[in-house]
């Protein structure tokens, strides 16, 4: 059974189906984008792998357990995590702070050890700074950990987002478009530090627009349109693909 099996996922919004029969499989360390013209339901589909949204039919299963329709928080625990197509960081602290935050949702002590700053509060405060400053390290950015997220480059602040979520424990890293307004030399240095999350044993789900990432990076595609899937395959084969290049791009090749 694969890592991740999503079966047949159907999402309402009153008499509009956003989602309708989206089905697709992750394996453990691959990279899979998931693509399809605006409007498509692509984040509603992160929307509900999240918690975000509940699911009308259909499952979610994780490692072998159903997770359709837990809390996000919930969700995040069992190792999902997720970056957003609009960066949000905490912009006025510290490049190290903004990890912190995310390797708080596995906190173990309680509100007396941090009221007293007891020797468990300590040790576990210390074990959670060392552990940012590792996640760090492993994709360059300890040099301005004590930079404020807001002087960071646009590339850079992209990489902090995935290393917040990095933080939470994820196993499966859901990235919402990590390649938007980007220019294409840091389009392609985001493709190298893709390319390393896999290596560093991390599984990749991307939405993302920019063929030249999604063409070079993905060991499989899934595509939708309008909500329905239409077609799925590795690169080449989603490239040459008629009814994916009239549906994505209205007749454009996007063989990359």
């Amino acid at each position: 059974m694969a890592y991740l099996q999503v079966n047949e996922i159907t999402k309402r919004f009153g008499g509009i189906v956003a989602v309708d029969k989206v089905s697709f499989e992750v394996n453990k360390g691959e990279i899979v984008s998931i693509i399809g013209p605006n409007g498509a339901g692509k984040t509603t589909v992160f929307n509900m792998l999240t918690g975000v949204y509940t699911i009308d039919e259909g499952e979610i299963v994780f490692d072998g357990k159903p997770i359709h329709n837990q809390k996000p928080q919930d969700i995040v625990k069992v190792g999902i995590s997720r970056t957003f197509q609009n960066i949000r960081l905490f912009y006025d602290l510290r490049v190290v702070e903004n990890v912190l935050v995310g390797t708080h949702i596995n906190t173990n002590y309680n509100f007396f050890d941090s009221v007293f700053r007891t020797p468990r509060f300590r040790k576990e405060e210390d074990d959670k700074v060392y552990n940012a400053i590792r996640i760090l390290q492993s994709i360059g950015l300890d040099n301005r950990r004590d930079d404020y997220a807001q002087n960071l480059p646009y590339g850079d602040q992209r990489k902090l987002e995935i290393a917040r979520a990095i933080a939470t424990g994820a196993k499966v890293l859901l990235l919402d478009e990590p390649a938007a307004g980007m220019n294409p030399q840091e389009s392609a240095e985001l493709l190298q530090f893709i390319r390393s999350l896999k290596v560093q044993g991390y599984t990749v789900i991307m939405i993302e627009h920019d063929m030249s990432v999604v063409m070079n990076i993905s060991d499989r595609i899934y595509v939708i349109d309008h909500g329905k899937p239409i077609a799925k395959g590795i690169p080449s084969e989603i490239a040459n693909n008629e009814r994916v290049i009239e549906a994505y791009l209205g007749g454009v090749n996007i063989n990359a």
